[in-house]
C-alpha cells in the first residue's frame, strides 16, 4: 500500500470576521488526494492554539480539557479505519467521517443500484423499456462473474476502465437470446442505459464523480427498413396456410396503415376509436412509450380489418380491437411471411411503423409535420430521418433509370 493513501488526521483552527479573537476546531481527515472536515464544536483563544502541533497551548485548564479530548478524537477517527479494513470496506475520508459520525454508511453497489432503479422506475417507463433494463443488468452481472469473477462491486470502484471493457466484453460475447444478437447499435443501447443508471447515482451523490464523462457512445446511422408499395401489396395479397400466419399479417398490415407499434396496437381499445370532426373514424389514443398523443384518420384497409375482427371472441374478452399474439411470435410469423412472398430484406413489426411513415403517408405526399404527429414523435427530426431515406431511395431509383436509358440508346 503506497504511504500517501493511508488515513491522515489533522487538526486545525480557523477564525472568523465575526470574532476574530477566537477560533473554531476542526478535524481534517485524508485519504490520497480525497479530504473531508469534521467541525468538533470547540472554540478556543486564538493565541491559545498551537497550528504546528494540533492542540492547545499556553493555557493550562484549557490544556487540560481540550488536549486529551482531541486525541480522543484522533483514537476513534483511526478506530473506525480499522474496523472498514476488518469489514473489507473501502477506506475513504467519507466512510471514515461517517463512521466517526455514527452514519450508517450504505453498502452502495452495482447491483443494488441496478435493483433500485429498476424498483422505482416501473410507475414511470413502459414495461417493455424497463424489460431492456433488466436485460442491461443481466450483461453486466455476466461481465462481473466472467472478468472479474465477483457477483458485485462497490459504485466506488466504477472507473473509465471498467466501463470500456464492458464495452468490449458486450462486443465479444454471444446474446442472451439466439433471435436478439449484439449489434454495434444495440451495444450502445445497453451502454447508453448503463450509463443512465451511473449518472443517476453522481445526481444522488452516491459516488464522488460520473465515470462516464470522458465516454462517448458511438451509434452507427442505419437505414430505415420499409415496404416498397409492391412488397406490401404482395404481403396484402398473398395466401397464406395458417390462420396465426394470418392473424400476424393483417396486425402488421394494419400497422402499416395507422403506423401504431406493436405495443400500441397490442393496447388498442374500441373506446380508442372515435367519429372525428370530419366525420370519419379516428384513432385516438397516446404512445405507451412517450405518453404522446396519437390521433389517426382510418384508412379503408385499416377499417376493413377491424371490421373483420370485429365478433372475435378472443379481442371481446380482452375488450380489444384484435386478438392477443406475442412480440417475438409475431416477428417469427413475419418471417415465415415474408419468406412466402419472396421478400428479401430485414422485416419485423416495427417495419410496419417505418412503411406508414414512408410508402403510405410522405410518398403520397402527407406533409411531414402531420406524419410527425400521427407518429407520435416528439421531436420533427426523428421523422426527418424518413425523410431523408425516401430521398435516397428517389436517387438509386434514378440511378437505375439512367442506366437503362443509357442502354437503350
Amino acid at each position: 500500500m503506497r504511504t500517501n493513501n493511508l488515513p491522515r488526521v489533522q487538526f486545525l483552527a480557523r477564525a472568523s470576521k465575526a470574532t476574530p479573537s477566537e477560533v473554531s476546531l476542526y478535524v481534517r481527515i485524508a485519504v490520497g488526494k480525497s479530504r473531508l472536515e469534521i467541525a468538533l464544536r470547540r472554540r478556543v483563544p486564538a493565541e491559545a492554539w498551537d497550528q504546528r502541533n494540533g492542540a492547545v497551548k499556553n493555557n493550562r485548564k484549557l490544556m487540560q480539557e481540550l488536549n486529551p479530548y482531541l486525541q480522543d478524537v484522533r483514537y476513534r477517527i483511526m478506530e473506525g479505519v480499522r474496523e472498514l479494513h476488518l469489514e473489507k470496506k473501502k477506506v475513504t475520508a467519507k466512510a471514515i467521517k461517517n463512521r466517526f459520525l455514527g452514519i450508517d454508511e450504505r453498502d452502495y453497489t452495482l447491483c443494488w443500484l441496478m435493483t433500485y432503479h429498476n424498483e422505482n422506475m416501473k410507475a414511470v417507463l413502459a414495461p417493455g423499456t424497463l424489460k431492456n433494463y433488466f436485460t442491461t443488468e443481466r450483461y453486466l452481472k455476466l461481465f462481473l462473474e466472467q472478468k472479474h469473477r465477483r457477483k458485485d462491486i462497490e459504485l466506488s470502484e466504477l472507473n473509465y476502465q471498467f466501463i470500456t471493457e464492458f464495452e468490449i466484453f458486450l462486443r465479444k460475447t454471444g446474446p442472451l437470446m439466439e433471435n436478439n444478437p449484439l449489434t454495434n447499435n444495440g451495444i450502445m443501447k445497453h451502454m447508453e442505459r448503463f450509463r443512465k443508471i451511473v449518472t443517476m447515482a453522481a445526481k444522488m451523490e452516491w459516488i464522488p464523480k460520473d465515470p462516464f464523462q470522458q465516454y462517448s457512445l458511438k451509434f452507427q446511422k442505419v437505414d430505415k427498413a420499409f415496404l416498397t408499395p409492391s412488397e406490401l401489396d404482395l404481403v396484402e395479397t398473398a395466401v397464406l396456410p395458417v390462420a396465426k400466419l394470418n392473424l400476424a399479417r393483417d396486425l402488421f398490415v394494419f400497422s402499416c396503415y395507422t403506423g401504431l407499434s406493436y405495443a400500441d396496437l397490442m393496447g388498442l381499445s374500441p373506446a380508442h376509436i372515435c367519429i372525428g370532426m370530419d366525420g370519419g373514424y379516428w384513432i385516438k389514443t397516446s404512445r405507451l412509450k412517450t405518453d404522446t398523443a396519437v390521433n389517426v384518420p382510418l384508412l379503408p384497409q385499416a377499417m376493413a380489418l377491424m371490421n373483420k375482427y370485429r365478433e372475435d371472441l378472443r379481442a371481446g374478452v380482452r375488450n380489444r380491437v384484435f386478438p392477443p399474439l406475442s412480440n417475438q411470435k409475431v416477428n417469427a410469423y413475419l418471417k415465415e411471411i415474408a419468406a412466402c412472398c419472396g421478400i428479401h430484406k430485414p422485416f419485423s413489426f416495427h417495419t410496419a411503423r417505418h412503411t406508414f411513415a414512408t410508402t403510405v403517408t410522405l410518398s403520397n405526399g402527407v406533409p411531414i409535420e402531420t406524419v410527425s404527429k400521427m407518429l407520435g414523435h416528439t421531436k420533427l427530426s426523428t421523422t426527418q430521418i424518413y425523410a431523408r431515406v425516401l430521398e435516397r431511395k428517389v436517387g438509386e431509383d434514378m440511378k437505375a433509370l439512367s442506366k437503362r436509358l443509357g442502354r437503350g440508346q
